[in-house]
């Protein structure tokens, strides 16, 4: 073989060798990126659920406090003791997020704020309740909370979208089939479960 063969299958060589190297570089590099856009989903999704639990938190003393007057409707109050029952027994693995979970999760969450909202219609026909001190900080901080759950959410789909997009577009799609990056669930509320309790304006100016 002729010495301009042997360099020329020398540069050759070498160069192979420098495009598999800056593939390995990108590969790395993309491959570190999705991992930490999908943390950030399931940090999103923390953050959603922690903010349904401060809603069910709140339940039982705005329950307990509704209960003390012995005439308000005690079927609304167990409808909504009952359905924080329901919501606070559902998981959800927030590094296995499906479909199917987050439906299930927003199902329950749409049974609570129906619920809420029945005993926040009614208790307007209780002039003691509603000019309760403590009753109307519990519903001033629902009203936070269930602003909190707005936030939550749309940062969660967000950051879910930011993902998806990332290994769907090429050539990351290639890669995240290698690597087994799935798609990642957005939230979307069950009929009626965007109409959350209305808080706002319960005691007038």
């Amino acid at each position: 073989m002729k010495k301009g063969s042997l360099g020329c299958l020398g540069i050759g060589l070498i160069s192979l060798v420098g495009l598999v190297v800056v593939m390995a570089i990108w590969a790395g590099s993309w491959y570190n990126g999705t991992i930490n856009l999908s943390e950030g989903v399931s940090g999103a999704w923390a953050n959603v659920e922690s903010s349904y639990q401060r809603r069910n938190d709140l339940i039982p003393n705005i329950v307990a406090t509704a209960k003390k007057y012995a005439e308000f409707e005690q079927e609304t109050l167990i409808g909504v003791i009952e359905a924080r029952a329901a919501a606070t027994s559902i998981k959800v693995d927030a590094d296995n997020l499906s479909s199917e979970q987050i439906q299930a999760f927003s199902k329950v969450q749409s049974q609570v704020s129906s619920g809420l909202g029945r005993l926040l219609a009614t208790y307007e026909n209780y002039p003691d309740l509603k000019s309760n001190e403590q009753f109307k900080e519990l519903i001033n901080e629902l009203e936070r909370t269930e602003n909190r759950i707005n936030v939550e959410r749309n940062n969660y789909n967000g950051a879910v979208k930011q993902y998806n997009a990332r290994i769907k577009r090429f050539p990351g799609n290639l890669l995240a089939g290698i690597f087994n990056f799935d798609a990642s669930p957005y939230y979307q509320a069950d009929e009626g479960a965007e109409n959350a309790p209305d808080v706002e304006g319960l005691f007038g100016e």
